[in-house]
C-alpha cells in the first residue's frame, strides 16, 4: 500500500475555479478550502471533460473521454460494461462509497438483457456508477406539470426534513431552496428574484452541513479495510439560495464585473451566438440579474468552505489526516453573466477550468507541499490516481487519463499530453431545437493547449479559435483570421490525434498485446511457411516425424499406391 490509505474525493456542483481566495478572488475568502491547498498542490490548468454534470462525472468515475464511455448529456445512461472508479479500485483491496451526487443513470435496458437484478450486490453497483452507496442525494426535487425531474431526487434529504419538523411534501423545495414572505407564502429559489433573500431552513439543516455530516458518518463507521468515499456537494449549483447568514454576507459591491465585450456578442460565432442567446444568458447579460443572483453564489461558496473547516478539524482530530488523501474539485464551473452566457455550456475558462487540489499525508509528498502546478490536467486523471494510491498499476488500457503522482511526489512538474480534450453533444437540448440541428451536427468538441484553445462545431461552421497567452479572457474570436491557418491546422492535428486513439480496445492491455505478437507460432498457427527450416523447428515439432496410415486404410485393410514415374522421390 502506498502512504495514503484511504482517500476522500471531494467534489463541488458548479463550483467556478476562480471564486475560491486561493485561485485569487478579491472578495470570497475561504480559508479552510485555502489550507488544505496550503498542505497540497493547487493545479492551475484543470479541465473537465464536458460542460455539464452527468457527461462530465461520467468522464471522472470512468477514467474516459465522453466519446468512449458515450453518456454524453445528462439522464444518457452510463452503458452496462463501462468500468468504474469502483471496478478498479475494488481489484486494487480498496472499497468504493458515495455520499451525495453522482448523476447516474443506469442503463436499465442493458441490465435486463444481461439479467442484472437491481437489488444485488454487482446490479446495485453498475446501476450506481460503481459505487456502494451510503447516501446518494443528486440533489433535483423540481416539480413540474409532468412529475418530478428526478423521482427519487433527495429522497432521504426530504425524510430528513420531514423528521426535523419541516413540514410539505416537498420540503427540499419549501424550505431548502425557497424563501419565506410576511403571510407564509413560499417565494421559490427557482426565481432569480428570490436569490438575495434567505432561505427557509436552519442553516444546519441545509443541504451542505447535511451531507457533510453524513460523510463524518460514514468515515466513523468504516473498517479496516481502505476505503475511497466520494463526498459529492449539491451546492453551489442552483437554485441560488442561501439560509442565514450566508445570505447577506456579500452584495452587488463585491460582483466582479462580466467578462465580455459588447463586439464579442456582435461578431460571435453562430453556434455561440445561438447559446449566448438562451433564456439563461440572456437573464445574465442583465446587471441586476448578476446583482441578485452573483452574492447568493458567493454566500453558497463561503458556506462549503465553512464545512471544510468542520470535516477537516474533525478529519485532524481523529488521526484521518494523517492517512487520508484529499481530493477537492469541481465538475464544472458557471458562466455567470460572462460571455453574455449563464449555466455553463460552452467551453470558455469559466465553465471547462476547475479547481483542483490535491493533499498526499505521505512522506514523498512532502517536497511538493503548498505548490502551484500548471500542467494540463484532466477530470480523467483522478480514476489512475486513485489506483496508484491503491498500489495497483492502472489499467492503461481503459483508463485514459494518467496518475497524478509523480506530480504530487516531485518527480515530475508537467503531466505527459500537449492538449486537452472537452466535448458537448447539445443533441438533445433546447438549444438544438433553436437552431434546427440535426441530431448529427449538434455536437462541438475542443482542444486546448497552454497558448491556444480551438473549438470544433460540427455542421459545416468554421472553428473558433482563442489566443490564451494574449487573450486570457477568451474575448477575441480569431477563427476566421487569416494570420492563423497554421494555429488551426496544427490544432486540428491534435484534435484528429485524439480520435484515432484507440479507446475501444479494453479487453487486452498493450502488455498483453505484444505477448500476442509471438504467441500464435506456439499454439500451432504456421501461415505462410513453405519449409519447416524456415521456422524454428521448436514451432513446428508436432508436425514433424509424424505417421499415418492412407485414407483408403482407414479400416486396416492392405493398401498399395504406385508413385507416379515424374513423382519427387523425397515424397
Amino acid at each position: 500500500m502506498a502512504k495514503a490509505k484511504n482517500i476522500l474525493f471531494i467534489m463541488f456542483d458548479q463550483l467556478r475555479w476562480d471564486y475560491l481566495s486561493c485561485y485569487g478572488h478579491p472578495h470570497l475568502h475561504t480559508p479552510h478550502i485555502d489550507r488544505l491547498a496550503a498542505r497540497g498542490v493547487r493545479f492551475t490548468r484543470a479541465y473537465i471533460q464536458s460542460p455539464i454534470c452527468g457527461s462530465s462525472r461520467m468522464s471522472t468515475y470512468t477514467g474516459r473521454y465522453v466519446h468512449s464511455h458515450g453518456a454524453s448529456w445528462n439522464n444518457i445512461p452510463l452503458k452496462v460494461g463501462e468500468m468504474t472508479l469502483g471496478d478498479h479500485l475494488r481489484k486494487a483491496g480498496m472499497d468504493c462509497w458515495l455520499v451525495g451526487k453522482t448523476h447516474m443513470k443506469a442503463d436499465a435496458e442493458g441490465m435486463a438483457r444481461l439479467g442484472l437484478e437491481p437489488d444485488s450486490i454487482i446490479g446495485a453497483r453498475v446501476a450506481e456508477c460503481g459505487f456502494d452507496i451510503f447516501e446518494r442525494d443528486d440533489g433535483m426535487r423540481p416539480e413540474g406539470p409532468d412529475g418530478f425531474y428526478d423521482p427519487n431526487g433527495a429522497k432521504h434529504y426530504n425524510a430528513y426534513l420531514r423528521d426535523k419538523g419541516y413540514d410539505s411534501d416537498n420540503p427540499w423545495h419549501d424550505f431548502a431552496n425557497s424563501a419565506l414572505d410576511d403571510d407564509g407564502n413560499v417565494l421559490s429559489g427557482w426565481f432569480l428574484k428570490n436569490s438575495p433573500k434567505p432561505a427557509n431552513i436552519e442553516e444546519d439543516d441545509s443541504e451542505t452541513p447535511y451531507l457533510t455530516r453524513r460523510a463524518m458518518a460514514f468515515i466513523e463507521t468504516a473498517g479496516d479495510t481502505p476505503w475511497c468515499l466520494h463526498l459529492s456537494y449539491i451546492k453551489p449549483h442552483w437554485p441560488y439560495i442561501v439560509p442565514e447568514p450566508y445570505c447577506d454576507m456579500y452584495g452587488p459591491n463585491q460582483v466582479l464585473p462580466p467578462v465580455r465585450a459588447q463586439a464579442e456578442f456582435d461578431n460571435a460565432h453562430p453556434v455561440l451566438k445561438a447559446f449566448m442567446t438562451t433564456k439563461v444568458g440572456e437573464s445574465f447579460s442583465q446587471p441586476h440579474v448578476r446583482n441578485a443572483v452573483i452574492p447568493a453564489y458567493m454566500g453558497l461558496i463561503k458556506q462549503c468552505d465553512d464545512q471544510m473547516g468542520v470535516l477537516f478539524d474533525w478529519l485532524e482530530k481523529t488521526g484521518r489526516m494523517d492517512d487520508t488523501m484529499i481530493v477537492l474539485t469541481s465538475d464544472h464551473g458557471d458562466f455567470l453573466g460572462d460571455h453574455w452566457m449563464g449555466e455553463k455550456t460552452f467551453f470558455q475558462d469559466a465553465s471547462t477550468k476547475v479547481p483542483l487540489i490535491i493533499y498526499d499525508p505521505s512522506p514523498e509528498a512532502d517536497a511538493t507541499r503548498g505548490t502551484t502546478c500548471d500542467a494540463l490536467v484532466e477530470s480523467i486523471d483522478l480514476a489512475p490516481t486513485f489506483v496508484a494510491t491503491a498500489g495497483a498499476e492502472p489499467a492503461g488500457h481503459i483508463l485514459e487519463g494518467e496518475s497524478l503522482l509523480p506530480i504530487l511526489h516531485g518527480a515530475r512538474d508537467q503531466t505527459l499530453r500537449d492538449y486537452v480534450i472537452c466535448e458537448y453533444d447539445y443533441s438533445a437540448s433546447p438549444v438544438a431545437a433553436k437552431m434546427n440541428q440535426p441530431v448529427r451536427d449538434a455536437v462541438m468538441f475542443m482542444v486546448a493547449d497552454k497558448h491556444w484553445k480551438l473549438i470544433h462545431c460540427e455542421g459545416g461552421y468554421r472553428p473558433i479559435l482563442f489566443d490564451l497567452a494574449n487573450d486570457p479572457d477568451e474575448l477575441v474570436d480569431l477563427g476566421d483570421s487569416n494570420d492563423h491557418h497554421e494555429v488551426i491546422a496544427d490544432m486540428y492535428d491534435k484534435l484528429f490525434a485524439w480520435a484515432r486513439r484507440p479507446s475501444q480496445r479494453t479487453t487486452r492491455s498493450p502488455r498483453q498485446l505484444m505477448d500476442m505478437r509471438s504467441k500464435s507460432g506456439r499454439v500451432g498457427v504456421m501461415p505462410g511457411i513453405y519449409d519447416e527450416t524456415e521456422t524454428p523447428l521448436e514451432l513446428t515439432s508436432k508436425y514433424r516425424s509424424r505417421k499415418a496410415p492412407h485414407w483408403r486404410d482407414r479400416h486396416g485393410n492392405p493398401v498399395q499406391v504406385t508413385p507416379l514415374e515424374d513423382s519427387d522421390p523425397k515424397a
